[in-house]
């Protein structure tokens, strides 16, 4: 698919562009002593259709397991360097993945309708008989699609994404949001320290990386970066702070050393609240705590963030994810089994919240038939 698309290309540009022509051929006319490279007409033309040929049939061989191990359609959205909105439409099944195509919603309203719309094309092109599952994100237009799907065609089912689940239940735990009730007053009280300690290590890291002066001093303590995570990526806070354990040492000798006092800026209550924190043992604490509490969701999410067919095990590893996030929490809060955890009751519903809108009879039935 790749040569496809690169011969596509150069095609495009040597019938297109006059920079293009002429340059291809000032080579020909300097090429090697015995080799004569094609005219850019045939290059776009017969040889661009062998190619064609070439890589459709590769995809046969992938093709012809669909009948006999079904396909599963997964859909995306996301936005070019161009900032136009793409949706785009994988097959995968037991041998590997293959892109189907991707198309340019601009201008268009993203209704479940429109939607479904496109899903169907897909499904019809693939055959539905040989369709299983259809997997996109949980959002509220994508998951009005996937029950359009579910009516139409009766043997299909739409799967929330995993990894978008368990991305959301990171957020929810990580970024609590301000209560409206008096039941949210509660879980805020019980995670916003969380939010707290986020939000200082990213002013920490905006501190460090956005001046020139002290991101050199940071490299000459640190041979490691630290990370600019986009709040795009999956576990993005988490990913942020386990960085910020790996460089604890060096961001600790940064500020006691001597080129640290001696730098002067003009906020320099800044420069000091950045100090204090990062010599703050109890901040330190927290940043472990909550990276070992939230390590075995983090964990479940790169397994299942995998090419490799994972259904079957989607079913155990929430229960022993739930079981794993349980046992670190219950042992830093030194409790037994039987006694209650506040804590641990908050982190748990946000759990199951998310499991109870994300699992399909797909996931019992997959475990079941697991032979493991």
């Amino acid at each position: 698919m790749f040569v496809l698309c690169c011969c596509a290309a150069l095609s495009f540009n040597i019938a297109r562009n006059p920079y293009y022509r002429e340059s291809y051929k000032f080579a020909a006319s300097h090429s090697l002593d015995g080799y004569c490279p094609p005219s850019y007409d045939k290059l776009r033309t017969t040889l661009l259709q062998q190619e064609r040929a070439h890589v459709e049939t590769l995809l046969d061989r992938t093709k012809s397991v669909w009948p006999e191990k079904g396909v599963t359609i997964c859909s995306d959205g996301w936005t070019d360097v161009q900032r136009r909105p793409l949706i785009n439409f994988i097959a995968v099944c037991e041998t590997s993945p293959m892109f189907l195509r991707a198309i340019n919603a601009f201008g268009e309203e993203k209704t479940k309708e429109y939607i479904a719309e496109k899903l169907v094309a897909v499904v019809e092109e693939i055959g539905p008989k040989n369709v299983v599952q259809i997997i996109t994100d949980n959002a509220a237009n994508c998951k009005g699609a996937g029950l359009i799907i579910q009516q139409k065609y009766d043997n299909i089912f739409w799967t929330p994404c995993v990894v978008h689940t368990l991305n959301l239940a990171l957020k929810n735990i990580c970024a609590a949001k301000l209560p409206r009730t008096e039941e949210e007053e509660i879980v805020y009280d019980e995670l916003h320290w969380i939010t707290l300690v986020a939000g200082d290590a990213s002013m920490i890291k905006n501190y460090i990386m956005n001046h020139g002066m002290r991101l050199s001093m940071f490299n000459e303590f640190s041979k490691l970066k630290l990370l600019a995570v986009a709040e795009t990526r999956f576990a993005s806070v988490i990913v942020m702070l386990k960085r910020f354990l790996m460089v604890k040492r060096a961001l600790q000798s940064m500020v006691i050393s001597d080129a640290w006092e001696t730098y002067r800026e003009d906020n320099s209550g800044l420069a000091r609240h950045v100090r204090e924190k990062i010599l703050c043992e109890r901040w330190w604490e927290n940043v472990g705590y909550i990276v070992d509490f939230t390590d075995p969701i983090y964990e479940m999410l790169r397994v299942a963030d995998t090419d490799k067919p994972c259904l079957h095990l989607i079913y155990e590893m929430w229960d022993t994810m739930i079981e794993n996030v349980k046992k670190v929490i219950y042992t830093k809060e030194k409790k037994q089994d039987d006694e209650q955890s506040t804590f641990f009751s908050i982190v748990l519903g946000i759990l199951v919240d998310r499991w109870t809108k994300s699992n399909t009879p797909l996931h019992c039935l997959a475990h079941s038939l697991n032979p493991r």
